[in-house]
C-alpha cells in the first residue's frame, strides 16, 4: 500500500508541478502528516523533492527531473478513468444496508472521526476498482448516498443523474 501510494506520489509531483500538501492529501486520501512523511521518505530515497513556503507554495521535484514511470493508461488493468484510488461518501443507513446485501462499495471503511448525524448518515471510504463500476453502484444506491471526494467521481455521477433524467422528462407532444 505504502509503495504503492510514494509512485503516486512521485508521478502527481512529475505531472503537476508544484502541489500544496493539502492537496496531495485530498489526492491520495490521506492525512497531510502521511503525505509529509511520504516526502520524506522519497527525499530520503535520492528523489529531489523541495519545498517553497508561503504563498503559491507547495512541494515539487528539482526542475529536470523525471522518473521512466509513467501513470497507468486505459490498457491497465484497473482503469478509474482519471479517478484517485479512494472515494469518501455519506451514506445512510439504509444505505450501508443496501449496499452489504447487494455487496456495493465494498470494503466500505466508516470514519471513526465523525460522528453520526442526527439521521444516522456517516463519513465512509471505498476502494474505486473501475470509474464505470463505481458509478452505477453509487446510482444503485440511489439517494442513499453521497460522494464526498474525489470531485471528478461527485461530478461524474451527477452526469449520469442529469443524462438519465432527460430520459424521464415529459415530452411535448403528449
Amino acid at each position: 500500500m505504502r509503495a504503492g501510494r510514494l509512485v503516486s506520489l512521485l508521478l502527481i509531483l512529475q505531472g503537476r508541478g508544484r502541489v500544496t500538501a493539502a492537496e496531495l492529501a485530498e489526492t491520495l486520501q490521506v492525512c497531510q502528516r502521511t503525505v509529509l512523511r511520504d516526502l520524506d521518505e522519497l527525499s530520503g530515497a535520492g528523489v529531489p523533492v523541495y519545498a517553497t513556503r508561503g504563498p503559491g507554495g507547495g512541494f515539487q521535484l528539482l526542475v529536470g527531473y523525471r522518473t521512466d514511470l509513467v501513470p497507468p493508461g486505459p490498457s491497465s488493468a484497473v482503469d478509474r478513468g482519471g479517478i484517485s484510488p479512494r472515494a469518501r461518501v455519506r451514506i445512510s443507513p439504509e444505505g450501508r444496508r443496501r449496499a452489504a446485501v447487494l455487496q456495493l462499495l465494498q470494503p466500505l471503511r466508516v470514519s471513526r472521526q465523525v460522528a453520526p448525524d442526527a439521521a444516522g448518515w456517516i463519513d465512509a471510504t471505498f476502494r474505486i476498482r473501475s470509474a464505470e463500476g463505481t458509478i452505477i453502484d453509487l446510482l444503485s444506491l440511489g439517494p442513499e448516498v453521497e460522494v464526498l471526494a474525489p470531485l471528478s467521481l461527485r461530478d461524474a455521477v451527477a452526469r449520469r443523474v442529469r443524462a438519465t433524467a432527460c430520459l424521464y422528462t415529459p415530452s411535448a407532444k403528449g
